[in-house]
């Protein structure tokens, strides 16, 4: 009885491997069938004129469902539901790549480029001052709402999970900000522009520079026109494609800090672990670049990564309990809130101040 138990109530007959494969495919049946719940939701006229991604809704449906009805089948679909929060979560990333070219990043000149290298380390660096400084939060918590706000939101926090080795409810919670304040940053900058005093071009380059999600560039930049949309997704493609050396840095920062407590501890330093998705990601690219897959294999590719990642949101909401989300309080929302305002005030200086030097 007590080896059932630790078994997740394994059958009689069936040995630890088969259980453990009937947990995998029980877990994987349920996220695609929640996956494909959300992106049927995300077409929605309502979803849609929100800008509600299939991932957004992937991972709200995925917490309520966790927070549920899955208690009482997790010891069934646990194997599955881990795979795709993890192993599904870094092929997505990977297949990211497929959605940028280099020659899109050449478009905006250097002047895109420094502005988005700017806006990324500017952002991240005072989101982890902030965080640990003010806000008092958990290291953790700051660094993937810090990486969510300077780069790409939800895909960039889900992105920097695994580096970091996150728990899944400060994902949630880092996934949450990005929502709130990406949606407000898509609605206020079309208002704001008639104040702004910026050409289109100008404005396009300032809007993919600061706002979180692509989703969101694209309906803040079609406000305004197309020329300016236009311009705000290349500029928006440059800044995803940061999210690769970022992730390394990352890695590199958390590496040295750890090997500098296990230093002295009296123990051997440890190596530095690349994210090898990271870089797949950037090969991704290069491939995509090249234009050797045919467009609409490209567009295929681009389909089936939004599932990946929807199916990994999704088994991150059924791992998320809400009690801890609640017990962060408003300290993240705090943080999120003052990263929005350096965005969009901080954001509209660097990005004319930059001008200025082209």
């Amino acid at each position: 009885m007590l080896s059932a138990i630790k078994n997740g109530f394994q059958p009689l007959g069936i040995n630890t491997k088969q259980y453990s494969d009937i947990r995998w495919w029980l877990g994987m049946l349920l996220v695609v069938i929640l996956a494909g719940a959300s992106v049927a939701l995300s077409k929605l006229p309502l979803m849609q004129s929100a800008q509600f991604s299939s991932l957004t809704i992937g991972i709200v449906l995925g917490i309520i469902v966790g927070n549920s009805v899955f208690s009482r089948i997790a010891t069934r679909t646990d194997v599955g539901v881990d795979y795709a929060k993890s192993i599904l979560l870094k092929a997505g990333v990977v297949l990211f790549g497929f959605r940028i070219t280099f020659t899109q990043v050449a478009g905006v000149g250097w002047h895109g480029l420094l502005t988005d290298v700017v806006m990324l380390l500017g952002t991240f660096i005072l989101a982890v001052q902030l965080g640990k400084r003010i806000f008092k939060l958990d290291e953790q918590t700051t660094i993937l709402i810090g990486a969510g706000s300077s780069i790409c939101g939800a895909a960039a926090v889900m992105a920097t999970e695994p580096v970091i080795k996150a728990q899944a409810h400060k994902v949630s919670v880092a996934v949450a900000t990005v929502v709130v304040f990406g949606t407000l940053s898509m609605f206020a900058y079309p208002i704001m522009f008639e104040f702004m005093g910026l050409s289109e071009h100008a404005y396009g380059i300032f809007v993919g520079s600061t706002i979180h999600e692509v989703a969101q560039v694209v309906a803040a930049g079609t406000a305004v026109s197309a020329n300016a949309a236009d311009t705000a997704v290349i500029e928006k493609m440059l800044r995803v494609m940061m999210l690769a050396p970022f992730l390394v840095g990352l890695s590199f920062w958390q590496s040295k800090k750890h090997a500098n407590i296990r230093a002295q501890d009296c123990e051997h330093k440890a190596g530095i672990t690349i994210p090898w998705f990271a870089v797949l990601f950037i090969v991704a690219s290069g491939v995509h670049s090249l234009s050797v897959i045919p467009q609409g294999a490209t567009n295929a590719i681009v389909w089936f990564d939004n599932i990946l990642l929807t199916i990994a949101m999704v088994a991150l909401g059924l791992r998320t309990h809400v009690g801890a989300i609640r017990q962060a309080g408003i300290k993240p929302l705090l943080l999120a809130g003052c990263l929005f305002l350096f965005l969009t005030l901080g954001g509209f200086a660097i990005n004319i101040g930059i001008s200025k030097l082209f």
